[in-house]
């Protein structure tokens, strides 16, 4: 074979035209309206050859085009004026300057798989990404100091196309990390910076790329080098490629890799933040670190580690996170289980439910949830939800109860905002609703905005809409070999003036994009209605190897294919994020359909009432919050159902019903000036309560305060001289689990009185067995609450009980009071917890409970209670 030496040659331009590559190769220009005017200005043509790649563009210009910009003043000044806001942006004060200034020079790692921020950098498959790439954007915009850490793919996810049939295929370009918004990292010796990481038998070295995000910068690992073996080469390959070998080796890659990278790259971040369960190895890694390196004992390592680890879970089924077979986890990480000294059987309980269960798999969702101080869901219900799927890790905890709380996905408002919307917002609401998306008197000031503008402004964003889908779907159509009778009818598909409906998202079965296909004969009345026409736009990707899913597209588009449907119903293949941007700023509404409650969050419909679209979605994730009865519509009640064929046929008589009888006569009921008045007035609803409540500022802002900030003291106060208190925190935890099965609650005592007036307080006395331990170790409480039909308490409250005075021997009375505020049958009963006297900690934080009258060994998930 050859040998190939190998040498980069970037974009050569004058000193003029300098501040273009600075502008390119920072990710900010995605999100400024006037930089990407700036950008497509350069070379209209070029830009639409390389998709909007700006790096690439600059690679392509000929000398003749430099010289014309060079002389081009209007041009200059344009480039000027874009430079001096990206300058602007970087320096100015942020809102984690001015909330946290106390904070200065800490630093929070956001780990994800994927990171969509643009459709010129393919590092995304679908919500996850987005959401991560949003995260990033608003973290920049708010000036929190934040590193994202991710792998760096060759060949990105795939691009969709389909073949005669409607059957996708999937197609893997190469991307040409040179040629786009990434630069290499480089050691103070000028050559490429890696990392290297221990698999079975060998070495495996990745180098470290960068993407700047505003302030911020997103660090991706590249393992094709060819210092590595071909299969490891393979690693950062593909987006969900590959089978379980190649997954659990990548998340390695993803998790012990990007502490290593932080290392190598002189990072030290306060707070880990694992965005799904892929990353959860750094937790394993950065404990194996403190115990090599500063040479702290397991349990201290671990409380350290904890303390700063904040963990996000998606994934709304058991299934749907990632597991590994026990004899997987031995083969690549039992050197690092023998580091850390715990084996690997105990590396292994650490991502079991129930760790001594030796025929349970490895979950790198129970190992996150172990290793984290903070977890959440991504909505209201994807909390309940989460919470119900692992009870099991705090047995004996109720349901309502347990550490996962929830903090509600959102969108990156000037990411998706359409420019004619952006210039009514200017002129209306002020430069404050970008400022401070978050703002709800802001987003009030929609009704200021005269109904005949907004509606006009939309209708252009329809239009346009329109005018891409048709010229995609004649390229789509050319590509496929398609005659030249459809090539040519593509150019009639849709109305630009019929009520248009967006679907667009994976195509996972349980979102059921065939929901509104179920009756294909009444939907064509509805669709064909003369006088109220609709038309909707499918797209969507499979998974490569979702065969259901793909029979869903081939589904779709077979029916668009009969003639009653084929200027009204249109699959868009190879869906990315600049379809997604045309589609929600163009649609008048959104439709989603998920199988609840599977839609964790869902992001996609955040981003239409933004421009100006309403939403017509199942109440399931996200809209649970959203919907307020005046600014959408909902597809049933939000109710469950145990037979999902019966829920279909539900749902999609539903369907129809609202949108044959409700939705399609408001959206065609026109004043003389041919503006549908209860439409507009249902938009600036939709604006005005979606807008400042679902957006990624909010949700970063929550993160910062809820999360961020509190891990950051905590781990500070760990650590505080040669990490004392991390010290005292592991012994104290040991001391109470070893003392733990003395501890019990002997006796209740209560007045007999069966009934309480309203008002009253209920008196509780309770004896409780400590053993060895204090009164200042536990924290004892009354659990009460209404009683069900079956004597468990709903809804549990709690109310803290004191120790009595002159109590001794390990044997201490406690009293309480149970405030009887409301009436009816309900019950109480006492619970006991460890509490550490000079260490705030949630009360679940050990694992360790006892309850009234349990056995040592059993916990009642809802707790039963005695009547009041």
């Amino acid at each position: 074979m050859q040998r190939i030496r190998k040498f980069i040659v970037t974009p050569n331009l004058p000193p003029k035209l300098q501040p273009l590559l600075e502008i390119a190769r920072n990710m900010w220009w995605v999100w400024n309206t006037e930089a990407i005017n700036l950008l497509r200005r350069v070379d209209p043509d070029l830009w639409e050859e390389h998709h909007h790649n700006p790096v690439a563009v600059l690679g392509s210009l000929s000398s003749d085009r430099i010289s014309d910009l060079t002389r081009d003043q209007a041009f200059l000044a344009h480039l000027d004026s874009v430079n001096d806001d990206l300058q602007r942006y970087l320096t100015q004060t942020s809102w984690f300057d001015s909330e946290h200034d106390h904070l200065q020079g800490v630093k929070v790692a956001y780990f994800s798989f994927e990171f969509g921020l643009h459709e010129s950098l393919p590092l995304y498959s679908g919500g996850l990404g987005i959401l991560a790439g949003d995260h990033l954007k608003s973290a920049t915009d708010l000036g929190l100091p934040l590193v994202g850490i991710g792998l760096a793919y060759q060949y990105g996810y795939f691009r969709q196309y389909l073949n005669h049939d409607g059957w996708q295929q999937e197609d893997y370009p190469v991307n040409d990390f040179y040629n786009m918004s990434m630069t290499p990292e480089f050691n103070a010796d000028g050559d490429p910076l890696t990392i290297e990481l221990e698999y079975p038998g060998r070495k495996v070295v990745a180098r470290i790329w960068r993407v700047q995000v505003g302030r911020n910068p997103l660090f991706l690992l590249d393992t094709n080098l060819r210092v590595n073996q071909p299969e490891d080469r393979e690693l950062t390959s593909r987006l969900y490629g590959g089978d379980i070998d190649m997954r659990i080796r990548q998340e390695i890659l993803l998790g012990i890799g990007g502490v290593k990278a932080l290392r190598a790259l002189g990072i030290r971040p306060d707070v880990f933040h694992l965005n799904e369960g892929h990353s959860a190895f750094l937790a394993l890694e950065r404990i194996r670190s403190l115990m090599q390196e500063q040479k702290f004992p397991y349990e201290t390592a671990f409380e350290l580690v904890r303390s700063s680890n904040v963990f996000t879970t998606h994934t709304p089924v058991p299934a749907g996170n990632d597991h590994f077979d026990p004899q997987l986890v031995r083969t690549y990480l039992k050197p690092l289980a023998d580091q850390m000294g715990i084996g690997v059987e105990g590396l292994i309980g650490l991502g079991r439910q129930d760790p001594d269960d030796k025929h349970e798999t490895f979950c790198m969702t129970v190992l996150a949830l172990r290793l984290s101080q903070f977890a959440n869901g991504v909505s209201e219900l994807h909390g309940s939800v989460s919470r119900k799927m692992w009870q099991r890790l705090w047995p004996g905890v109720p349901v309502d109860e347990l550490p996962i709380s929830h903090i509600t996905n959102g969108i990156h408002t000037r990411t998706w905002q359409c420019m004619e919307l952006a210039r009514l917002y200017d002129r209306y609401l002020g430069p404050r609703w970008y400022d401070k998306p978050t703002n709800h008197m802001v987003w009030e000031r929609v009704s200021r905005i005269p109904d005949a503008e907004l509606w006009r402004a939309h209708e252009r964003m329809r239009e346009r809409l329109v005018g891409f889908v048709r010229g995609r779907l004649r390229k789509q159509l050319e590509a496929r070999g398609a005659s030249r009778a459809n090539i040519k009818a593509a150019r009639e598909v849709l109305d630009p003036e019929a009520l248009t409906i967006g679907f667009a998202r994976r195509f996972a079965t349980y979102k059921r994009a065939a929901l509104i296909l179920s009756d294909p004969d009444r939907l064509a009345e509805i669709l064909n209605n003369p006088d109220r026409p609709v038309q909707i736009i499918f797209a969507g990707k499979a998974h490569p190897k979702d065969h259901p899913g793909k029979e869903l597209i081939r589904q779709i588009v077979h029916l668009a294919q009969r003639e009653e449907f084929r200027k009204h119903i249109v699959f868009l293949e190879d869906y990315n994020i600049e379809v997604a941007r045309y589609m929600v700023q163009g649609v008048d509404m959104w439709m989603n359909t998920p199988r609840r409650p599977l839609e964790a969050s869902g992001t996609s419909g955040m981003k239409v009432p933004v421009n100006g679209g309403i939403n017509f979605s199942v109440l399931d994730g996200w809209w649970c919050e959203g919907y307020h009865k005046d600014n959408g519509w909902t597809i049933g009640a939000g109710e469950d159902y145990d037979d999902p064929e019966y829920q279909d046929q539900v749902e999609s008589t539903a369907l129809y019903e609202l949108l044959e009888n409700e939705i399609a006569p408001i959206y065609y009921e026109r004043t003389s000036d041919d503006i549908p008045r209860e439409w507009v007035r249902i938009m600036k609803n939709s604006m005005r309560t979606v807008n400042a409540e679902f957006n990624t500022n909010r949700m970063v802002e929550e993160y910062a305060q809820r999360f961020y900030v509190p891990c950051i003291e905590q781990s500070r106060r760990l650590l505080e001289k040669d990490a004392a208190t991390a010290r005292e925190l592991a012994s104290w935890r040991a001391d109470v689990r070893r003392q733990w099965p003395a501890v019990s609650i002997a006796e209740i005592e209560a007045d007999d009185q069966e009934a309480q007036p309203m008002g009253s307080r209920f008196p509780v006395r309770a004896t409780v067995e400590l053993g060895e331990l204090h009164a200042d170790d536990v924290l004892v409480e009354i659990y009460h609450g209404l009683l069900d039909t079956q004597g468990n308490i709903l809804g549990g409250e709690t109310e803290t009980m004191s120790p009595d005075e002159g109590s001794q021997n390990g044997r201490v009375e406690y009293v309480g009071e149970i405030p009887c505020r409301r009436s009816g049958q309900r019950g109480f009963t006492v619970r006991i917890t460890p509490r550490n006297p000079s260490f705030p900690l949630d009360r679940f934080d050990t694992g360790l409970i006892h309850w009234f009258g349990e056995d040592v060994d059993s916990h009642a998930t809802e707790p039963r209670g005695a009547g009041v």
